[in-house]
């Protein structure tokens, strides 16, 4: 079993333009503002997704869709009694932090319509602001 290591809430805030490059579909999702999102919103999040393209196209199994985050932030916690010192905390969950410009997920095989649909579903779901980029 491998081991995660703690890391400190330290991230950089250069803009990778590898990030901000369509790379495997012809639509993308690219965020706007700064955010972080823990790995059960991005489940959370993915699985809204995949349920609103069953649904916007017909349960048809030909769109192709990619997440491009990675989470790279771990996050640690105490119980509230505890005392100053005694170390870091144990691990709750995981998180990635979300930059301006940033493509969080791509898709292909779908029409511009489809696509317009899916936008305007996930734009009320997420707490930070979103951009279509084709």
């Amino acid at each position: 079993m491998l081991r995660k290591k703690k890391t400190h809430n330290k991230y950089s805030l250069k803009l990778k333009q590898s990030n901000h490059i369509l790379k495997y579909g012809r639509f993308g999702i690219k965020s706007l503002t700064f955010s972080r999102l823990t790995e059960s919103q991005l489940n959370a999040l993915r699985w809204i997704i995949l349920k609103k393209l069953k649904s916007v196209t017909d349960n048809k199994k030909n769109f192709r869709f990619w997440t491009l985050l990675s989470m790279n932030l771990t996050l640690t916690k105490f119980n509230v009694e505890s005392r100053m010192g005694k170390g870091k905390g144990a691990i709750y969950t995981y998180a990635t932090y979300i930059k301006p410009g940033m493509i969080l997920f791509e898709f292909d095989n779908l029409t511009e319509q489809q696509i317009k649909n899916l936008f305007d579903y996930i734009f009320k779901k997420i707490s930070f602001k979103i951009k279509l980029i084709k």
